[in-house]
């Protein structure tokens, strides 16, 4: 699936080494990546990239966390690799395109020349990039993949719809809670993360065994 016999006009490079590139090149230097990278149609790369991001945050997520492997009968190891198959090759390749549905949807309102829909997928789905990390069991590290996946995700909206930045936020900001605060738990993170006590919100770095509090009013 990470091969094709050519390559669109203005698309991606197909291949492990181009995805590994792509990568590299949306976390560094998105808004280059999302000017120059994201071309009409050419939406089979970004799936497979997003398709990778899942398998690889979710093999991590079933090693490191107890529990978090189905458990289907007596192989842990083939219900392990059931899950991932589940993961990847449905529930994200769904999620991506039905999310892009709504954020094509939302867009109407204040992109009236945007981009079309194969664009908006290649948007979520570079922007997915930093949760490669996300399976990790670290509240602060997941927390960072979220925030910076939704971020990413702003700057291609902004970039491939040519719109400003703030009719980006506003339309992508639905769409952003769901990838990255609920399918990549970036809100389950941040409640670990984040302590409310009275007038006082605390930050709590369990790595660290630090807790840092700062009074509000």
């Amino acid at each position: 699936m990470t091969q094709w016999v050519e390559n669109p006009t203005g698309g991606r490079d197909r291949g492990p080494v181009a995805l590994a590139r792509a990568w590299a090149e949306v976390l560094v230097r998105p808004r280059r990546f999302f000017r120059g990278a994201i071309a009409p149609g050419d939406q089979a790369p970004g799936l497979v990239f997003a398709m990778t991001v899942v398998l690889v945050e979710e093999a991590t997520r079933f090693a490191l966390v107890s529990g978090a492997a189905p458990n289907l009968g007596d192989s842990p190891a083939l219900s392990a690799l059931f899950g991932l198959a589940v993961a990847t090759l449905f529930v994200a390749p769904a999620a991506l395109h039905l999310t892009a549905a709504l954020q094509t949807v939302l867009l109407m309102a204040v992109a009236p020349d945007r981009g079309g829909i194969s664009e908006t997928v290649q948007v979520i789905a570079y922007a997915t990039a930093p949760c490669v990390f996300a399976g990790i069991p670290s509240p602060a590290l997941r927390t960072v993949c979220a925030v910076y996946g939704a971020i990413l995700f702003f700057v291609g909206l902004h970039e491939v719809h040519d719109t400003s930045a703030l009719r980006a936020l506003l339309a992508g900001v639905i769409p952003a809670a769901l990838v990255f605060g609920y399918v990549f738990r970036g809100f389950a993170a941040m409640e670990e993360l984040i302590i409310w006590r009275g007038n006082e919100v605390c930050l709590r770095i369990a790595e660290l065994g630090a807790e840092v509090c700062v009074a509000l009013g």
